[in-house]
This record gives structure tokens, sequence and C-alpha cells, in this order.
């Protein structure tokens, strides 16, 4: 029996203008002109029976079901694209690895690690995107996630299973000359210093402050920053103190660029997770032996 789906050309077109609200810039985009891309879109519109976009006075916007059709439709295209891809990057001998991570895990401690990896294993490829929270891994293509959070964080994350990474050590640090001479600062002192917020941890000041057992109103004072490695850069600027993980400057005290500013860090009940779905036949061998790398690497 014939699948009732459209010509992947239709669908190529209705996802590209779904994506820019614009049929210009999507037969840019593919090479096509704008006629032959609102052909597609007519086309695909009486092949469904309903409208999938609506003209304003500003161009183009989606209809609710044309809106829910393309987010689907961009699901379905970007796992066939992956899955193609795959195929033509496969090698005998090895296999892909698609992991998600937090972003400043993967930049500043995993990529340069990777090296290592690909020396000992060069039949396997190990492809990376970025998220930040939880996720249906039956809704993605990927095969395992780095995750950042407490035990119990784990635990709530549904159909899921987690090994032990790396404990969370969170160090205060600045820029050199925020010290003077001085080889640290005294707790009390960093209460009237500018401080770096980081807005994925509000209370880091608070608690670091009350840990010290210094009082102070200025614990949430200071430019806020969403990605640890904003923060980072803010700091190597002197801008400021940060409480950062260490693992994720190890680089920049390398190269005095940042410096420990007291020698009490933050207490941290977080840690690095490497997540997988909990019912997968068989697995993956090339994540099993990335796995394994992992466990080695952090030890």
């Amino acid at each position: 029996m014939r699948r009732k789906i459209p010509a992947s050309n239709t669908l190529l077109c209705f996802e590209a203008a779904a994506r820019h609200r614009s049929l210009t810039r999507a037969a840019v985009e593919l090479s096509l002109t704008q006629s032959a891309v609102s052909r597609q879109i007519i086309a695909l519109e009486e092949y469904l029976g309903t409208a999938l976009f609506r003209r304003t006075r500003h161009g183009m916007e989606l209809t609710a079901v044309g809106a829910d059709y393309a987010a689907r439709v961009t699901q379905r295209l970007g796992a066939l694209e992956q899955d193609t891809l795959d195929i033509m990057g496969a090698r005998a001998a090895g296999g892909d690895v698609h992991l998600a991570s937090v972003p400043t895990f993967a930049a500043k401690w995993l990529i340069p690690r990777l090296g290592d990896f690909a020396r000992l294993h060069p039949g396997i490829t190990v492809h990376i995107e970025t998220r930040t929270r939880p996720f249906l891994f039956a809704d993605t293509a990927l095969d395992a996630a780095i995750y950042a959070g407490t035990a119990e964080q784990l635990r709530q994350w549904a159909g899921t299973r987690g090994q032990h990474v790396l404990d969370e050590e969170v160090a205060v640090v600045c820029h050199p000359r925020l010290l003077g001479k001085r080889k640290s600062l005294p707790a009390q002192a960093l209460a009237s210093m500018p401080l770096l917020q980081q807005s994925t941890r509000p209370d880091a000041w608070k608690q670091w402050f009350a840990q010290a057992e210094v009082q102070t109103n200025r614990s949430m004072a200071g430019p806020r920053y969403e990605q640890f490695s904003m923060t980072v850069a803010a700091a190597a600027q002197g801008m400021g103190l940060a409480l950062v993980p260490r693992l994720l400057i190890e680089s920049e005290l390398q190269r005095g660029e940042l410096v420990i500013a007291h020698p009490m860090g933050l207490a941290s009940q977080r840690a690095y997770y490497l997540v997988r779905p909990e019912a997968v036949d068989g697995g993956s061998a090339a994540l099993d032996v990335f796995a394994q790398w992992l466990k080695q690497a952090c030890a």
C-alpha cells in the first residue's frame, strides 16, 4: 500500500518556509525560485486539506496546524539527515556516539580530551550537541548525555540510568590584578568586591558567604550570566570574583588568566553523570567503549 507521505521536495520547501517565515528566504536557501516554493506549499496544503500559512501585513505566519506540523516535520527531517550522515560517515570497525552535553563542560573539559579518545579508538566518531535539561531520549537520535546536577535530580529523570563521571568542586577565582600583591583575600574582603553572578545558580554567593560566616547584603549583587563560559570570560577580564567549577577553568588557571582568590571553595552536592536510556536492547558497543574511556579519563 502506498504511504500517505508528501514528496520530500515538498516537505523541504515547507520546512524552510516555516523556519524562515518567508518564501523568498526559503527559495534562496534551496536554490529555487520563489514561485517554485509557493507552488510546493500550495500543493502540500491541498494534499493535507488545510491551510498551513496565513498572510499578514508583515509577511506570512504559520497557522496553529502549520506550526504543529512544522515542528513534527523538522524533527523527522533532522532524524533522517542524521541517519544519512551516519551511513555516509560509517567505518567498518567503528561506530558513532551521539552525545548531548551541558555546553561549558563539553567545550572546556570533554573536547580537549577527545583527541586522546580518537587516537585510542580511531573507528569511533563522537558527535556532540548541547542540552542543559533532561529530555526524552525517544524523541531524539541521541545515545547518551552528560548531565550536571544532584543525585536526587538524576533520579527524577525517568527512564534513564546514570554513570558518575566527576564530582563538582567550586572555586572562588578572579583575575590576578584583583589580588594585587596578596596570595589570597580574606573572606570578609570578598563582600566588598564586585561579584559575578551565575543565573543558573542564583544563591551561590549567598551560600558561600554563609559557609564563610560572613554577613553581607551584597551576595546577590553584580552582573548575571547565563552560562559558565560567560562568567569565566568576565572573570578573566577582571570584572569581578566568580564561583566556578574548577574542571571548567583548568586552562585559565594554568595560563595564569585566573587565580584562586580564596582557599575555601563552595560545598556542592552536584556532579557530572553520563546518562543513557534505561531500556535499550543490546545497547551501543561504541557507547560502551566511550563510557569506559570516560571513566578512565576521570580517574
